[in-house]
């Protein structure tokens, strides 16, 4: 099985339905359905039941929060790249996993661009990116747009538990830095993301930062100075970039554009 997809829920059964509809609606079939609940009560359990053609596993009881829940897929999953796409975000069209099936088997992570959407606004968020460490200290690859293979959770080990929001980000951080996990950039949309998810409410933003700067000063303490001074030398070269004088410089052919 090449693909494992892993839908987790919580009395979210209106984003549930449309979750399992974006999945089930794909012209390409080749792959393995997944849905962890944690023992809603919103009529979401029986909506899964009543889904169980289209479901190759499902379980609905308690768990200890989001992770715990990702962590209970990857112990079932079966394919050998895992794309988590919780309850309420869709896969961009029903044919996209068709149109980008030739890719899930080059590195062990396979990052594509992801669609956000929230009340009034759109935007298409990019993982592309020259630099991969500074990237990920200010921002991660949303997990409804990346496929990580799934033989470096045993490598690595699964999401930190401990962790409320971030530990998709510090899994990410250590496959790179520790494990010199290759990926790969694919400048397509594969998935949509609703802004009203644990790390998209404002309350939660906050509690997202401390847990950042926990994660670096125990996990990364060196990269933290690597990526204050790297921040420190990309505003330098922004600011020189805006200057008039350097503008005019690169017009008269004096010096060359940076």
């Amino acid at each position: 099985m090449k693909l494992t997809i892993i839908t987790i829920n919580y009395n979210n059964l209106e984003g549930l339905k449309r979750t399992v509809e974006s999945v089930v609606n794909q012209s390409w079939q080749e792959f393995e359905y997944i849905i962890i609940d944690g023992g809603s009560t919103d009529g979401s359990a029986a909506y899964i039941e009543n889904q169980n053609d289209k479901i190759d596993y499902w379980v609905s009881e308690p768990d200890s929060g989001i992770y715990n829940a990702m962590n209970k897929g990857i112990l079932k999953a079966t394919g050998e790249y895992l794309l988590f796409l919780n309850s309420g975000d869709l896969l961009f069209s029903n044919t996209v996993l068709e149109e980008n099936e030739a890719e899930f088997h080059t590195e062990d992570l396979i990052c594509f661009d992801i669609l956000m959407r929230g009340t009034g606004t759109e935007f298409i968020k990019s993982s592309r990116s020259s630099s991969i460490l500074p990237y990920l200290y200010l921002d991660t690859f949303p997990h409804q747009s990346i496929l990580i293979r799934k033989k470096i959770f045993y490598v690595i080990g699964f999401y930190d538990e401990k962790l409320k929001i971030v530990a998709d980000w510090k899994f990410v951080l250590q496959a790179i830095v520790f494990y010199n996990a290759s990926y790969k950039n694919i400048g397509r949309l594969l998935s949509i993301y609703y802004l009203d998810g644990i790390s998209s409410i404002q309350s939660n933003h906050l509690l997202m930062i401390n847990e950042r700067h926990a994660v670096l000063n125990t996990d990364f303490p060196y990269l933290k100075e690597f990526f204050v001074e790297n921040l420190k030398k990309e505003k330098i070269i922004k600011d020189l970039r805006n200057s008039n004088k350097i503008k005019v410089l690169i017009k008269l052919g004096l010096l060359n554009r940076f």
